[in-house]
């Protein structure tokens, strides 16, 4: 049973943290140089996020891979807190990291340090590869060109020996030959070449292979001398016949009657005869060697099969002579197991052939680079290199400084905090651009890359989201998920196009492909009972005249007039009682809540029709109330791989921050006087505005004197009951 290790616990410390509100969530603050020194007391609990993508974010992937020491594609807080305590300890003010600047100064490298003395020097001399002795900071763009920085094709201390570094003819056919047998090995300069430790693999390979070499001129092994592997090969080619030849003479000798039909008979015969037989006739090669009969020695000439007469007769020349003599023309069963038994040693020595490349070079080629002077050449140059390693490795540790010195602060408010999401000058590094669509904006866009596993997890967030699909001239394309957090979903739909701009400002067509309906606003959810009865209305209304639309087509189509009057239809009683009752019970109804609304006093009738304004709407407001409450963006960025630790609301505020709807510029002035407007249209609705503000003013009037129209009359008092006097 594997161990239980418990999770790590922040150590503890005299450092205060600061921690702001944003976002309904509270966030460890990073400004100073002791907050980055304390990261690692940072209880992760509360870190905003425990896990990121190397891929997908709008950082450098090359830096990313640098803090990702696992190689494993995930950023985590330890590595994050091991790239923070690394690049601190090469500064001399750790704040430096917090500031993200693209270029660092030579004077805030900590030249004292045992860390920093070698970074000093190499950005003098990469400054002085580059031309820039007089610069007084270094850049990630200084390392843009390998080639120029580390002095490509020369012995730099990167690990890798260039052919153009052979001082000689020699070291350079070795390591051509190295090259040919274990492959380049490409260098961070650009340039390709072979390594220390290819070179000792194939010297290896080589002192294996002259080894075994060695070995195989044992005369127990190489019995016949140097002609031992041609008479090896020759009795290999027939090994398998010859087998099977004694095997069938046996058989014959165990059992007479099989001697027939071991051999070939007419009718195989008469099925050669049909075809075009050659040397290399399959049906032919399967025949036996020779004829079949217990106790037969098999001839090597003569009477035997002619697609074997070849093989036969290069197997007496280059075995069955020099191992039994020339006069050597037939072969028994004991001459032949004696003859595979003499050549066992000589197999066991071939199956321990080596299995490197370097087997594969000539052995006069094996012994001349073992002898030859190329190998001491090539071991000064990686001694040479050895020796340069240092100064090499300082480099690429530079490179890392200036890097992180730019990207880690943008690591770090996108991981502990978030605080460039929640900031208005910037954009999280999650953040892949601004989609306009729809009369808006859209800031919370997020790469995908497929967007039906994605929306999966994705619409737990809440969030109204679109999965839209981006393209580009030349076939470049991606997939981002948009949030809409502000407006409405009246016309957002499948196939709606809008333009995208990348964080680079490249524009591309975009197009929706995929929606997650989620309440946006309050405002929509109040009007969204109303804009359904409006759609159901249009869309009983077109429905119907599409109906009397077909109807009246049908019959013109058909050409048919009728003879005489069409037959009125007979009235159904019951429809038109039922009809009365309706009409009847939404005019009392209507009456009531007039007479009910009317009735009150004062301030008390505005206050009856917002509260019916609120039962109709106020459901569907609270539902969207409720759910833009739970609306985060954890789930959003959990579908595109990262852990996020805690809770990232986007609340109303913060939604109309993602999401712009269009405004005026300031100081711009409208002209009303619109040459298309519909005249008729506009005065239809003010006419109806006044008729409707002329009927209330009416029936205010009215009630103030106590003639409301509605009002039920009262009902007259009973009559007192005679007396009985």
């Amino acid at each position: 049973m594997a161990p239980v290790t418990k999770s790590p616990r922040p150590s503890r410390s005299d450092h205060t943290w600061t921690f702001r509100r944003l976002g309904g969530l509270d966030q460890a603050t990073l400004s100073t140089a002791a907050d980055l020194l304390a990261l690692s007391e940072l209880d992760q609990k509360l870190w905003v996020a425990l896990s990121c993508p190397v891929k997908g974010l709008e950082l450098d992937e090359k830096t990313l891979a640098l803090i990702d020491t696992d190689g494993d594609g995930r950023i985590r807080p330890p590595e994050v807190i091991a790239a923070a305590q690394w690049a601190a300890a090469r500064l001399l003010d750790p704040a430096e990291l917090l500031r993200g600047s693209a270029e660092l100064p030579l004077a805030s490298i900590a030249a004292e340090l045992p860390d920093g003395a070698p970074l000093l020097a190499a950005a003098k001399q990469i400054l002085g590869n580059l031309g820039k002795t007089a610069a007084v900071s270094v850049a990630v763009g200084d390392f843009s060109d390998p080639a120029s920085v580390f002095s490509a094709g020369r012995i730099n201390g990167d690990g890798v020996i260039p052919l153009e570094a052979a001082p000689d003819d020699d070291t350079r056919a070795l390591i051509t030959d190295i090259a040919a047998c274990l492959g380049l090995t490409q260098s961070r300069v650009g340039s390709s070449g072979i390594t220390p430790a290819q070179t000792e693999a194939f010297f290896a390979d080589l002192q294996a292979y002259a080894d075994w070499t060695a070995q195989g001129s044992d005369p127990a092994i190489a019995f016949l001398g140097e002609r031992t592997g041609a008479a090896y090969a020759a009795m290999a080619a027939v090994r398998a016949k010859v087998d099977d030849y004694f095997t069938r003479c046996r058989v014959a000798a165990f059992d007479p009657s099989a001697e027939g039909p071991l051999n070939p008979d007419a009718a195989d015969y008469l099925k050669l005869g049909e075809t075009e037989l050659s040397g290399k006739s399959a049906a032919l090669i399967a025949l036996p060697l020779a004829r079949v009969a217990p106790g037969r020695p098999l001839p090597l000439s003569g009477a035997v099969n002619p697609a074997w007469a070849d093989s036969l007769a290069t197997f007496q020349q280059d075995v069955a002579t020099p191992v039994f003599g020339s006069g050597k023309t037939a072969l028994t069963a004991e001459d032949w197991d004696s003859l595979t038994g003499r050549f066992v040693a000589y197999e066991t020595w071939l199956a321990a052939k080596p299995a490197g490349k370097a087997a594969a070079l000539p052995s006069d080629r094996v012994r001349a680079l073992l002898q030859g002077s190329g190998r001491a050449g090539l071991q000064a140059l990686i001694a040479r290199d050895a020796a340069l390693a240092p100064g090499f490795a300082a480099s690429s540790d530079l490179e890392r400084l200036v890097r992180y010195r730019r990207d880690l602060r943008a690591l770090l408010n996108n991981f502990v905090n978030f605080t460039d999401f929640y900031s208005r000058d910037r954009m999280a590094t999650f953040q892949a651009g601004t989609l306009y669509l729809d009369s808006r904006s859209c800031e919370l866009c997020v790469r995908v890359e497929d967007a039906a596993a994605h929306s999966a997890l994705a619409t737990m967030s809440k969030a109204c989201i679109a999965y839209v699909d981006c393209r580009r001239p030349g076939g470049a394309a991606l997939k981002i998920a948009a949030c809409f957090t502000q407006g409405d979903v009246d016309y957002l739909f499948v196939g709606r196009n809008g333009v995208f701009y990348d964080r680079h400002g490249q524009d591309w067509d975009a197009t929706i492909i995929k929606l997650i309906e989620n309440p946006i606003s309050i405002r929509q959810a109040f009007l969204s009972p109303y804009k359904k009865l409006i759609r159901f209305v249009e869309a009983q209304v077109a429905k119907r005249s599409a109906d009397a639309d077909d109807v009246s087509n049908a019959a013109l189509a058909s050409g048919a007039t009728p003879a005489g009057p069409a037959p009125k239809a007979k009235i159904d009683v019951g429809t038109v009682a039922a009809i009365g009752v309706a009409v009847g019970g939404i005019s009392t109804a209507f009456g009531v809540i007039m007479a009910t609304i009317f009735g009150l006093h004062g301030w008390k009738i505005p206050a009856a029709i917002v509260g019916i304004a609120l039962a109709i709407s106020g459901p569907a407001m609270l539902i969207a109330w409720l759910k833009l409450r739970q609306r985060t963006l954890g789930p959003i960025l959990e579908a595109s791989g990262w852990a996020i630790n805690g809770r990232v609301k986007i609340n109303l505020p913060l939604g109309r921050v993602l999401s712009d709807l269009p405004a005026l510029p300031p100081h711009a002035t409208r002209q009303f006087k619109d040459p298309y407007r519909d005249r008729g249209k506009v005065w239809k609705l003010i006419g109806f505005y006044v008729a409707v503000g002329a009927v209330t003013a009416a029936l205010i009037a009215a009630r103030v004197k106590h003639a409301w129209p509605f009002e039920p009359a009262p009902v007259a008092a009973a009559a007192p009951a005679p007396s009985g006097k």
